[in-house]
C-alpha cells in the first residue's frame, strides 16, 4: 500500500473531494446491510404466520427508500473520487510536459521519445486507476466488509461468523504473494510497451527512409517480433491477474459451505432461526464483493506503484543547465567572446572542442567552416547554453552567458538548426511560432527575406496551407527557408544559421545572403556552412578541424594562404564550373 502513502500529497490537496467520497461510501456500506436484515425478518414472519399486508408494505417501503438513497449516493461518490483521480492525471501530465520542455539535449540523448510517451499515457492511466478505483476498493472493501461482519457477529451469531471466516487468512497470504509477483511482471510489461511505443514513433517518423530503401517487410517483421514480446509479457501479467478471482471464489465457496453446514446445525439446536440463517447467508453473499475487491485492490495498487515509481524517477531527473539565483533577466547585447579550453559531451570521452578563442564584434558576421564533424554545430550549441559543462567561458555583452536567465539569453538569439523542424500547422503559424501576435505584413516580410514568399503563394491555400507533420509535404529547401523566415521574424540580436542554406541552389543562396546583409545591418550573424560561398562576405571566418581553430581571417586572407580553406575553395569553384558547363551543354 506504499503507493497510497506516496500519493498522500494529492489526497491532502483534494481532501474535500476524497473526504466527501469516503463518507458517502461509508453511508452506502451501511445502507447495504439493511436489505439482508429485512429479508430475514420477512422470512421469520412467513414462518411464524404473522405476515400481513401492512407488514409487507412497510418493509418494502424501507427497501425502496434504501434503493433510492443508494442510487443517489453512488452517483455522488463517483463524481468525488473519480473526478479527483482525473485531476491527478491532469496535474502529473502537466508536470511531465513542463519537465520535458525544461530538460537539456543531453536528457533526450539518454531517453527515447516512445518511452517518454509511454510515461505520459499508460503510466498515468495506471496511476489514475490507483487514485480512483484503488481508493474505492480500499474503502468499500473495508467499510462494507466491516459493517457486514459486525452485523453478522452482533445481530446473528459471532460463533458462526468466526467459523465462516476461517478461509480468510489463506486468502490474505495468497493475494499478497500474487501482488508481489504482479508488481515485478507489470514493471517488465510496461518497459516492453515503452520500447514498442518508441519503435512505432521511430518508424513512422522515418517512413520515407524505410520506403526509399525498400525496408518495409523487414520493419514490419521487426515490429511483429517486438509486439509479440509485449503480448508475451502482458500475458505473464494476466496469468497472475487471473489467479485472484479463482482463488477468492474458491475460498468464498468454502466460507458458504462452512456457513450452511454449521448454520443448519445451529438452526436444529435452536441457536438460530430460519430467517437468521437466510440473513446470514445473504450477508455472506455481500462479503463476496469486499473479498474480490481486496484481491483487485492488490492488482490496481501494484500496477499503480510500478507506474508511479517510473513517473517520479523521470521527474527526478535533474537538468544539467541551471540558472544562477541572481541571473540577469535582460536580453544581452554587444560583443561575443569565446574562451574555451576544453569541452566534452556528457557521457563521452572524445574532446569535442579545445582551445577555442575569438571575439566577434557586435553587428559583425562570422563564418564557421570545416569538414563534417569538425565541431561547427557544437560551437553554436554552446552559445545557446544547450550544454554548460565546458572549461572556460563564453561572454556576451561583457557577461558570461551563464549569468543570464535562459529566457533572456535565448530571446536574443534566432537559431536555424541543421534539422529543420516544422510543426503540423499552417505556413503562417510555423513562421509566427516564436511571435504568434505578429501581423500578416510582418510574416510576409520575413518570408520575402527568406525567399520563400513566391513558393508559398503557389501552395493550395497560400499562407493557410497546412504543411503536414514535420513539414513532410515540403522540399528540403522550402523547409530551410521557412525556418529562416521563422528566425528572421523575431529580428534577433544574433542570428545563427547552422548549415541552413545547404538545400537551396547557389542563386537562391546569394539572394538570401544579400537580403540578410541589407536587413541585418548592425545585428550579429553567425553562419556555419560547408559551402564556402555562404561565408565569403563574412567579416571574419574561423576554420575548425577536430574541434580546434586551425585557420582564421577574412575570405581574402584565407584564400591567399595554404590550408584547408584554399583547397576547399578551389575544389568548390571547380565543381561549380563543371556543373555550369554541363548545364550549358545540355541547353
Amino acid at each position: 500500500m506504499r503507493v497510497f502513502r506516496d500519493l498522500f500529497w494529492f489526497f491532502r490537496q483534494e481532501k474535500k473531494a476524497y473526504m466527501t467520497g469516503v463518507l458517502l461510501l461509508v453511508v452506502v456500506a451501511f445502507f447495504e446491510t439493511v436489505p439482508p436484515k429485512v429479508i430475514g425478518i420477512l422470512v421469520d414472519h412467513m414462518k411464524n404466520g404473522t405476515m400481513t399486508r401492512g407488514v409487507l408494505v412497510r418493509w418494502l417501503a424501507v427497501l425502496a427508500v434504501v434503493a433510492a438513497a443508494l442510487y443517489g449516493l453512488r452517483y455522488a461518490w463517483r463524481i468525488c473520487i473519480f473526478g479527483a483521480a482525473v485531476k491527478l492525471t491532469r496535474q502529473l501530465r502537466n508536470e511531465l510536459y513542463e519537465h520535458f520542455t525544461k530538460m537539456s539535449p543531453s536528457f533526450y540523448q539518454r531517453k527515447r521519445i516512445g518511452d517518454l510517451m509511454a510515461h505520459a499515457t499508460n503510466d498515468l492511466q495506471a496511476i489514475q486507476q490507483t487514485a480512483g478505483s484503488g481508493i474505492l476498493t480500499l474503502v468499500d472493501s473495508l467499510t462494507l466488509g466491516g459493517f457486514v461482519l459486525a452485523t453478522m457477529a452482533v445481530s446473528i451469531s459471532w460463533k458462526l461468523t468466526v467459523i465462516s471466516l476461517l478461509p480468510l487468512p489463506v486468502m490474505a497470504v495468497a493475494t499478497s504473494r500474487y501482488g508481489t509477483i504482479l508488481h515485478r511482471r507489470f514493471v517488465t510489461a510496461q518497459a516492453a510497451f515503452s520500447s514498442l511505443n518508441d519503435k512505432v514513433q521511430e518508424s513512422i517518423s522515418g517512413v520515407r527512409v524505410i520506403k526509399a530503401f525498400g525496408y518495409e517487410k523487414q520493419d514490419v517483421e521487426a515490429f511483429r517480433r517486438q509486439s509479440e514480446d509485449v503480448v508475451a509479457k502482458n500475458i505473464a501479467v494476466a496469468k497472475i491477474d487471473a489467479l485472484f478471482d479463482p482463488t477468492i471464489g474458491f475460498l468464498v465457496g468454502l466460507s458458504f459451505f462452512l456457513a450452511v453446514a454449521f448454520g443448519s446445525e445451529m438452526v436444529l439446536t435452536g441457536e438460530l432461526t430460519i430467517g437468521e440463517l437466510v440473513s446470514f447467508t445473504t450477508y455472506l453473499g455481500l462479503l463476496i464483493w469486499p473479498m474480490l475487491a481486496f484481491g483487485w485492490l492488490f492488482n490496481i495498487v501494484e500496477r499503480g506503484r510500478a507506474s508511479y515509481d517510473r513517473v517520479r524517477a523521470l521527474l527526478a531527473e535533474q537538468d544539467e543547465i541551471h540558472e544562477a539565483p541572481d541571473a540577469i533577466d535582460v536580453p544581452p547585447r554587444g560583443d561575443i567572446e569565446y574562451d574555451i579550453k576544453r569541452f566534452v559531451y556528457p557521457g563521452e570521452m572524445r574532446t569535442a572542442l579545445s582551445d577555442i578563442r575569438f571575439r566577434l564584434k557586435s553587428g559583425a558576421t562570422l563564418g564557421v567552416v570545416g569538414k563534417t564533424g569538425a565541431g561547427k554545430t557544437t560551437l553554436l550549441r554552446l552559445l545557446l547554453r544547450e550544454f554548460d559543462g565546458y572549461d572556460g567561458e563564453i561572454r556576451f555583452g561583457g557577461h558570461d552567458i551563464r549569468s543570464y536567465t535562459l529566457s533572456a539569453l535565448r530571446s536574443a538569439i534566432g537559431y536555424v538548426p541543421q534539422d529543420h523542424f516544422l510543426f503540423s500547422a499552417s505556413v503562417r503559424d510555423n513562421i509566427a511560432f516564436a511571435q504568434p501576435e505578429a501581423e500578416e505584413k510582418e510574416i510576409v516580410r520575413a518570408a520575402q527575406l527568406a525567399h520563400i514568399h513566391e513558393d508559398i503563394l503557389q501552395f493550395p491555400d497560400g499562407y493557410a496551407t497546412v504543411v503536414g507533420e514535420r513539414g513532410v509535404s515540403l522540399s528540403g529547401g522550402q523547409k530551410q527557408r521557412l525556418s529562416i523566415a521563422r528566425a528572421l521574424l523575431t529580428n534577433p540580436e544574433v542570428l545563427i544559421l547552422d548549415d541552413a542554406l545547404s538545400a537551396v541552389d547557389a542563386k537562391t543562396e546569394a539572394r538570401i545572403l544579400a537580403a540578410l546583409k541589407q536587413e541585418r545591418r548592425g545585428k550579429t550573424t553567425i553562419i556555419a556552412a560547408h559551402r564556402l560561398s555562404a561565408v565569403e562576405h563574412a567579416d571574419w571566418i574561423v576554420v575548425l578541424d577536430g574541434g580546434r581553430i586551425v585557420q582564421a581571417g577574412t575570405h581574402e586572407k584565407l584564400v591567399a594562404e595554404d590550408g584547408w580553406y584554399r583547397d576547399m575553395h578551389q575544389r568548390q569553384q571547380l565543381e561549380a564550373f563543371v556543373e555550369g558547363s554541363q548545364i550549358g551543354g545540355m541547353a
